[in-house]
Order: C-alpha cells, then sequence, then structure tokens
C-alpha cells in the first residue's frame, strides 16, 4: 500500500531543517518511492543559539534541554505546515512522519566513564499530536542497545536506493560530519562498509564565522583566497580520530567549535584566509585518507558520489579530486537527485521499515551484535 509519507533531518551543520515529501511502498529492495516535495526551512538565530547552548557542556542545562526537547516539535511541525502549504498537500493526507531530530551529544563506544548512548531533541509524542498522525522518531537507540554505535544510520538507505549489480561505488555525504557508505556490486547488505571520515562542513563552518562573520564559506571562495599552511595541515592530520579502525563515528565533541577555537588559538598569527584554505584542505585529505586507509586495500571503487552541503563546495571538491586523482567523482545532484535532500529521504526510508517492523540498522557499518528494529513510534487517536 502506498504511503504519503515526511521524512525530517537538522543536520550537525544546523543550516536549517531538511523536509522531504514522497509517496512510498514496499519494503528493503523492493521500496519504491517518488519525491512530491522537498524544501530546507532555515533555523531562526535564536534557535541556532539554543541548540549551540544545549551543546556545550558548560552553558548546558536540565532547564534548557527539557524546554529544548519541546519546542523543537513545535518548530519541526511549522516546518511540516509550511512544506505542505507551499506544494498544495493537506497535512491530513500524510500517513507518518520520521523525524531523525537535533543531535545534542552522541557518546559511542570506547569512553570508560560514560554509557554509550546519543541525545536527539524533538520529541515524537509533541510532534505526532501537534500534526496528527503517526511519527517514528529516536532511530539511534535501539543499534546502541545491542552493541552498535549508533552511527552511521543512513547506509541502509544508501544500500536500497544505490545498489547495482556491476557498479561498486560510494556514498558519500558531507554535511558537518565527512560520512561514507561503499556499496561493492552485487553485494549483500552485510557486505557494506560505513563509517564517519572526520569533519565535512563543521570546521569549515566555524572558521568562516569567527573569522569572516559568514555562516559558511560560500562555493569556498574564502577559502581559494587563502594558501595551505603545512605545519596546520600536519597536525590536523595527526587527529587520533582518523586512525581509529571503522566502524566508528564522530561528531561536535571531537571536531566541534572547542577544538577550532583551540586550533585558532595555536594559529593566530596566520592570515584568516590561510587558516580557512587549510582547515578545508584539511577535509579534503581527511576523506581521502579514509579511502586510502579503509577502502582501496579492499574495494576497487568504480565512482564515489558527494552529496550533502559540502558538495556544493566548490574549491572543497576541487580538493577531494586533487587528493583522489584516480578516482570517479560525482556529485548526486548529476545523478538526478538533489543533494540536500538524501539524509531527509533516508529517514523517510528508515521510519517505513519501522512501520514495517523490519530491521534496518547495518551491523557492518555500527558494530552492532545483530540487526534491530530502529526507532520508537508515537501514535495518536483519531
Amino acid at each position: 500500500m502506498k504511503k504519503l509519507a515526511i521524512g525530517i533531518m537538522s543536520g550537525t551543520s544546523l543550516d536549517g531543517i531538511d523536509v522531504v515529501v514522497a509517496r512510498i511502498e514496499g519494503s528493503f529492495l523492493n521500496t519504491r518511492f517518488n519525491f512530491v516535495a522537498y524544501e530546507t526551512i532555515p533555523y531562526a538565530d535564536e534557535t541556532k543559539n539554543k541548540i549551540r547552548r544545549a551543546m556545550d557542556p558548560i552553558k548546558c542545562n536540565p532547564k534548557l534541554i527539557c524546554s529544548l526537547n519541546f519546542e523543537l516539535s513545535e518548530i519541526y511541525a511549522n516546518a511540516i505546515f509550511s512544506v505542505c502549504e507551499n506544494n498544495n498537500i493537506s497535512p491530513e493526507e500524510i500517513d507518518y512522519i520520521a523525524c531523525h531530530g537535533q543531535t545534542i551529544y552522541h557518546i559511542g563506544a570506547g569512553d570508560p566513564f560514560s554509557t554509550p548512548s546519543s541525545l536527539q531533541l524533538g520529541d515524537g509524542s509533541v510532534l505526532a499530536n501537534l500534526c496528527h498522525t503517526t511519527v517514528v522518531s529516536n532511530f539511534r537507540s535501539a543499534d546502541i542497545a545491542v552493541g552498535g554505535q549508533g552511527a552511521p544510520l543512513v547506509p541502509y538507505a544508501d544500500y536500497v536506493l544505490f545498489r547495482e549489480e556491476k557498479v561498486s561505488k560510494s556514498m558519500h555525504n558531507i554535511g558537518g560530519i565527512s560520512n561514507l557508505t561503499i556499496i561493492p556490486a552485487g553485494s549483500k547488505l552485510e557486505e557494506i562498509i560505513a563509517f564517519d571520515t572526520g569533519p565535512g562542513n563543521m570546521m569549515i563552518d566555524a572558521f568562516a564565522e569567527i573569522l569572516f562573520k559568514v555562516p559558511y564559506d560560500d562555493s569556498g571562495k574564502l577559502a581559494r583566497q587563502g594558501t595551505l599552511n603545512q605545519k596546520l595541515l600536519t597536525e590536523l592530520m595527526n587527529h587520533p580520530y582518523l586512525k581509529v579502525l571503522p566502524p566508528k563515528s564522530t561528531g561536535r565533541e571531537e571536531f566541534g567549535i572547542d577544538f577550532s577555537k583551540h586550533i585558532l588559538s595555536q594559529y593566530h598569527r596566520l592570515s584568516p584566509y590561510d587558516l580557512i584554505c587549510t582547515i578545508t584542505h584539511f577535509t579534503a585529505k581527511s576523506i581521502a585518507k579514509a579511502y586510502k586507509d579503509f577502502v582501496f586495500n579492499k574495494y576497487q571503487m568504480d565512482e564515489i558520489i558527494f552529496s550533502g552541503g559540502g558538495a556544493r563546495n566548490k574549491f572543497l571538491m576541487e580538493l577531494i579530486k586533487t587528493y583522489l586523482p584516480k578516482q570517479n567523482i560525482k556529485t548526486l545532484s548529476e545523478e538526478g537527485i538533489d543533494d540536500s535532500a538524501k539524509e531527509a529521504l533516508a529517514f523517510l526510508i528508515l521510519g517505513n521499515e519501522t512501520l514495517n517492523k523490519a530491521p534496518s540498522n547495518v551491523p557492518s557499518a555500527t558494530g552492532a551484535t545483530k540487526r534491530v528494529i530502529l526507532g520508537q513510534v508515537s501514535y495518536v487517536t483519531d
């Protein structure tokens, strides 16, 4: 039975709320979908500031977390109503909403002082009752409960959408964090590899905001004016995370504003253009290193397809091609899919599997001991 569904993603870059509307039917490799609408609704500055405070171990407090959890549900609901109105869709037609929520903190395995866990704000029950439809949310907990990292989760959708019998490909998303999904030709689900390579736009955005008072480096125009500082790049490339074997995941805890400010304090004598240039090189080279260290020794890639905000940074993409000169590199938009919509679509697909009571984690990507059904379902009465 075909359903009209909405997928919502708000990532670590805080650039807005991605809302995808699609008709979907089937399950796993029999999934079929048709795009209906896609929009990104920007966060208000006040909301961004609240989220950043919630992510800050010093500025955060229980009252802020409690309030923001419900407030974000209201913001997501308003984003849904806006997209529906703009595209002549009646909210009553929506069969379900799959909402990733806003990640505030993520603790992977290996921290001896903390329990592996992940916190996404945006309460599913609140959103369900505001929108009067079923909501699937809190996707990461089930995977963590069975020994996984709770990330990455998009590889399941990558496999469903992009697997081919005779083409080996990597689906590479550059959001705040950079992550890849390796889908060998004709592979089974358990044969795919996926992990976070390190920073994506996160540090570039931080340096753009601190040094140039802009939210991001549009097309890499600022970085293009600078010169690479090899000493700084060498130091950055020695970051311990880059040496950790997959499966692995990372986030603001390692590459967020505190790390960026630390680097800036050490290299404040460099010109702002040289700093953002070198940080952009770091993202590109750390991506290349991940392929060289963990992928190319196992698989030969026919193509690497980039998506996310980083795919629109022309300077960054040029650097990636320079660091991976023998690879066939494309962007998802060249394949006819809006690269900004992919992650919201991925969670729409994951929500569909949840409602079909089908597991949708990928243990080879997350490190989980078994496959599990992801997400918590919030129902509403008529």
